[in-house]
């Protein structure tokens, strides 16, 4: 997470420019490439491959990193099998899972020839740079970043991996001495980390990573279909909360014929009184590029029920090209197993000349 740079700010619908910390753009129709500075970026981002993607995650994020890719810049993305074992993990399943987030990332858009693609795992520079990141890291600071505070519990029974975490996450970061990291706002406290710590290195042994910069996206969070006040979550224990991406046509328009709203029938956008019915207008926007009041406008004199119809014609239009391609890579293993491999030996290739600076740096070689 390329030395300072000066952020600008809008209203991002959840954080307001004077909430906003330093390092953060608030991405909308504009590209990284038209800004003032129009220096090369490196952008990295992982995903932990712990189920198939949901819309939320497609929308947040997903999108957005093909967005990216697509602008020319240089981006990393990795599906962070490493971090996903903070959790218990049954093997098997986290081997399955790691081919199907793969499948996924490349049915989104993901071009192996534009980004570079792979496991985490497979390069070992990330937990080396993680050790020499933590020795530079406080207990104090990680006892408060909100992952250990949400997951441990009052008691902070959480395993070291959790609380530790963070550093791995920096390590990710810095490893590919990235420029810009896409982000949501939830982990905003800890891409601050990754930025104190490269201060931190820098300050003790001389000038070498730069500052990582967060990208915001423009879309909001979307929130679960039967509890509109959560987000939309893959560990939700109703999966009616959640379209999935490799849901069918005929699942996809159950899941929303069966949406929380309210009992008001107007098409209205208000999140803080009617936060069902918002969350459709937001994912009916997010699949087609209309305004929340363009939506309002075209729907004025239907009632809800109908209008769940309407929101699920435009996903099912959105998300089936999408389900068909994940289904036929899924078959085909072997051109994973190539996606990855290759997408390892160009991580690699980083990581080894950044992780062979830092062992000279400290006193390693």
């Amino acid at each position: 997470m390329a030395l300072p740079m000066k952020c600008f700010y809008r209203v991002c619908g959840f954080l307001s420019s004077s909430q906003l910390p330093s390092h953060v753009i608030c991405r909308n129709n504009a590209t990284l490439s038209g800004q003032k500075d129009a220096s090369p970026r490196r952008i990295f981002s992982g995903i932990q491959p712990t189920g198939i993607p949901h819309i939320g995650n497609y929308l947040g994020a997903l999108q957005q990193w093909v967005q990216l890719q697509e602008e020319g810049h240089h981006v990393i993305y990795s599906i962070v099998d490493m971090h996903s074992i903070t959790v218990p993990q049954d093997p098997d399943q986290l081997r399955e899972n790691i081919y199907d987030m793969t499948a996924c990332l490349l049915a989104c858009g993901i071009d192996p020839d534009k980004s570079i693609l792979f496991q985490q795992s497979s390069v070992s520079q990330h937990a080396e740079l993680a050790w020499v990141l933590g020795c530079k890291a406080t207990m104090a600071r990680l006892k408060h970043l909100p992952q250990w505070k949400v997951k441990s519990g009052p008691k902070e029974e959480g395993g070291v991996g959790l609380f530790t975490y963070p550093i791995l996450q920096a390590a990710d970061i810095l490893l590919y001495k990235a420029t810009h990291v896409p982000i949501g706002v939830d982990q905003v406290q800890h891409l601050q980390l990754a930025q104190d710590l490269a201060t931190t290195f820098n300050y003790h042994y001389g000038q070498y990573f730069p500052q990582p910069t967060a990208i915001l996206g423009e879309t909001k969070k979307v929130q679960s279909l039967r509890k509109p006040d959560c987000k939309m979550s893959k560990s939700e224990a109703d999966p009616r909360g959640r379209i999935d991406l490799t849901d069918s046509p005929e699942v996809i328009r159950e899941k929303l014929k069966k949406a929380v709203t309210d009992s008001t029938s107007a098409v209205t956008y208000d999140p803080d009184t009617r936060p069902g019915v918002s969350n459709l207008v937001r994912i009916h926007s997010a699949c087609t590029g209309l305004s929340y009041e363009e939506i309002c406008r075209q729907n004025e004199g239907i009632e809800t029920a109908k209008y769940k119809f309407v929101v699920a014609d435009a996903v099912v239009a959105k998300l089936d090209p999408i389900r068909t391609e994940i289904l036929r890579l899924q078959n085909d293993r072997s051109f994973l197993d190539s996606v990855l491999r290759l997408g390892s030996r160009k991580a690699r290739d980083i990581a080894e000349k950044t992780y062979s600076d830092v062992k000279k740096l400290v006193g390693f070689s």
